[in-house]
């Protein structure tokens, strides 16, 4: 997101869906001396991967990123000691009669050394041992979210994995509306059928229109798009539904500017300011409210 020269960057602390973070986790992110305004919520780099990539992401993709390839591959980045710990976790998973406490030991191992990807395979592993509705949403949560953080060539395998495990979420419970929309929202980022996505993301709308997160996906896909009207119009209906999520002031604060409107990025950047508590945060959004009006 861009607004003359500020950078802001809100990391996200959910898995998948849009949570709702404390202003005090925003983080300043100064680049080269200026600084650009950018909220990482939901889109970063996507690519959108053509069929085949699909259909044979299992074992390869370009650059060899499958995800059995990139599983090895994390496995052989490790040292000597973490290898030999990862040893004896996945023989625990072989053997110990609690396979739910084995999964989410070695899940956790592999989120400390932020490899989301690798977790993501073992909760999928986890689900296949115990094929339940949560554990395959939160294995479809953790592909998708491992997509922010993949590589280009990564991304195809990880968001069909996604798409994967939140059909056989579906297939558990038709009615799981996370799951409709995630998935929804994964058509449109990562496969060759993103209107399917949207048709998906539409039919959620009929009945659950208040949802925040499918409002939350609608505004950033036209965002995305530089349909600026429509994201102001969808990012005002989540401060509607969800007051508390202020981090919408700061997009409807780049919509205007994106507009040319600075008058109205002005005001959404100064009911940012009153409800943010990081005081390295306040003094750089001041300062780029000054610097808009002097320029007025």
């Amino acid at each position: 997101m861009l607004i003359d020269g500020l950078e802001i960057k809100i990391f996200q602390q959910s898995t998948l869906t849009i949570k709702h973070m404390p202003a005090n986790k925003t983080q300043i992110a100064v680049i080269s001396g200026s600084i650009v305004l950018t909220v990482l919520l939901l889109f970063a780099n996507t690519t959108i991967p053509k069929k085949e990539e699909v259909k044979n992401s299992e074992h390869s993709s370009p650059n060899g990123a499958g995800m059995l390839t990139l599983v090895e591959n994390a496995k052989a980045s490790l040292t000597t000691s973490q290898k030999k710990e990862m040893i004896g976790l996945e023989e625990a998973v072989k053997s110990s009669p609690d396979k739910k406490k084995a999964f989410e030991t070695i899940i956790s191992q592999w989120d400390s050394l932020r490899q989301p990807a690798v977790a993501a395979y073992y909760m999928e592993q986890a689900a296949m041992t115990s094929p339940n509705e949560k554990n395959w949403s939160e294995a479809g949560n953790r592909f998708y979210a491992a997509t922010r953080f993949a590589k280009d060539a990564e991304k195809p395998v990880l968001y069909s994995k996604a798409m994967a495990c939140f059909e056989k979420t579906l297939e558990l419970n038709p009615k799981n509306v996370e799951a409709k929309i995630n998935l929804g929202a994964c058509y449109v980022e990562g496969s060759p059928e993103p209107m399917k996505g949207i048709g998906m993301l539409r039919e959620v709308e009929k009945t659950d229109s208040n949802n925040v997160d499918l409002q939350l996906n609608f505004a950033f896909f036209s965002e995305k798009s530089g349909q600026w009207d429509r994201a102001i119009k969808r990012f005002e209906k989540v401060l509607v539904i969800q007051p508390d999520f202020i981090e919408a002031y700061l997009h409807l604060a780049d919509a205007y500017q994106q507009k040319g409107d600075k008058a109205k990025a002005i005001e959404n950047l100064e009911k940012y300011l009153a409800r943010v508590d990081d005081v390295t945060v306040k003094t750089e959004i001041e300062g780029y409210i000054n610097k808009l009006k002097s320029q007025k």
